[in-house]
């Protein structure tokens, strides 16, 4: 599958005057296209609901966008919550999984009407410590342990995981909790991240449609919902083929109609949380080159580094990168495209083939939609991007504005020093 920018070089030059790079901008039309084919995906349940991953992209532009086709929010923070309150997203509309919780933001998450996911058993007490109450609806997360396996071998050890309970433990909680008032109840679980396989999400439903019916046997619970969460991935690399997110939605129907509909659970609504899936192809960083370096390698100096961008230098994550206005070019030069940190793992890409690359020209790293902006951070005073918007009408938008020395030396304003810093 060929990688093509959503923006131009022409673009990128009338952008960069007003938003110096680096900076990362996101495609409003690939967006609203790809949530609206999801949702055609599981439009065959009636209650389906996507639950966008705030962490994925944490923008209250485009979660504003995804609202308006009836996302709602997973969220795990303060935090996250308070963006979701913020762009009218509130009550069950709002899923809350967290794990190692504080109890203040169970209490937040009970105030926003949103619904809490318990990640373990002992979040039961602490729970109804903080509201002194269970709500009526309340889900609980599912780790089978041992390897998630399919046909092509082993996707995840969801038994080293941090996350969810047992069977056992999941069937406890649900007694405990239907016996304090719980009515409804929903089912989560997480086996896999970024698959790039249609088979994925049937399975992973057919794991919790036969837990959920071994569950409402134990227990004579009302599971009212079942939560597939994400783990649908994206094509980093080009040779990969992207998910056939309608292949999957009718897989997953197939499952549905096989193991809950025969024994009177075909009322039980489907939710997703995907994140990686719902923007990552859909953002760029954009960056230029401002040096090279010919020692023994040629290395190809940007001014982004793994603060706008950490994927590819904490575990090796392959971005493919564009040289724009030489996509048709030759990729006859083999480059080490660096940031400005101070590690040797600040690298965008490593051994490389692009096109011959010069001071000044504009690369663009793909998919960095999701897990990008959202991971930076502040090592060696880097300061964070901008967030840039493509609107449908080509226009672009600022949706967060990039960090100045006075946010970064804000912080300081307890120590004389610090007061010297800010301007």
């Amino acid at each position: 599958m060929k990688k093509t920018p959503f923006v131009t070089r022409e673009q990128v030059e009338e952008i960069a005057k007003l938003y110096p790079t680096p900076f990362h901008i996101y495609d409003e039309r690939g967006i609203r296209e790809n949530v609206k084919n999801l949702y055609e995906a599981f439009s065959w349940n009636p209650g389906y609901k996507e639950y966008f991953a705030v962490k994925a992209t944490p923008n209250p532009f485009l979660m504003e966008i995804l609202k308006e086709y009836g996302c709602g929010s997973d969220c795990s923070s303060e935090a996250e919550l308070l963006l979701s309150d913020a762009v009218g997203i509130s009550g069950h509309d709002i899923m809350f999984s967290s794990n190692d919780t504080p109890l203040a933001e169970f209490a937040l998450c009970e105030k926003l009407g949103g619904i809490i996911n318990l990640d373990d058993i002992t979040h039961i007490e602490a729970v109804e410590r903080t509201l002194g109450y269970l709500p009526k609806t309340m889900s609980c997360r599912y780790n089978p342990g041992g390897y998630f396996k399919m046909s092509n071998g082993i996707m995840d050890n969801p038994g080293d995981a941090k996350y969810g309970m047992t069977e056992e433990q999941m069937i406890r909680a649900f007694r405990i909790m239907k016996e304090k008032g719980v009515e409804h109840f929903g089912i989560h679980a997480f086996l896999a991240s970024n698959t790039v396989t249609n088979e994925y999400y049937p399975l992973l439903a057919q794991v919790l449609f036969e837990l959920a019916v071994r569950l409402q046997k134990e227990t004579g619970v009302h599971i009212s919902f079942i939560n597939l969460s994400g783990g649908i991935g994206i094509p980093y690399r080009p040779d990969q083929e992207p998910n056939d997110i309608r292949v999957i939605g009718e897989g997953v129907r197939k499952v549905f109609e096989e193991v809950l509909v025969p024994v009177g659970m075909g009322d039980v609504s489907l939710c997703t949380e995907l994140g990686r899936y719902m923007t990552g192809p859909f953002g760029g960083l954009v960056t230029k080159a401002i040096h090279e370096k010919h020692t023994h390698k040629e290395y190809i100096g940007v001014d982004a580094c793994a603060a706008n961008l950490m994927r590819p230098a904490i575990y090796g994550a392959y971005h493919h990168v564009t040289v724009l206005g030489k996509e048709d070019k030759p990729c006859d030069h083999v480059y080490d495209v660096t940031g400005s940190l101070c590690e040797n793992c600040d690298k965008f890409a490593v051994d490389r083939a692009l096109p011959r690359i010069e001071k000044g020209d504009y690369l663009f790293i793909h998919d960095a939609g999701a897990h990008g902006h959202s991971m930076g951070y502040n090592y060696n005073g880097k300061l964070r991007s901008a967030e840039l918007l493509l609107r449908e009408d080509g226009s672009v938008q600022l949706i967060r504005r990039a960090e100045t020395l006075n946010d970064y030396f804000a912080t300081f304003d307890c120590f004389e020093v610090g007061k010297k810093l800010i301007r």
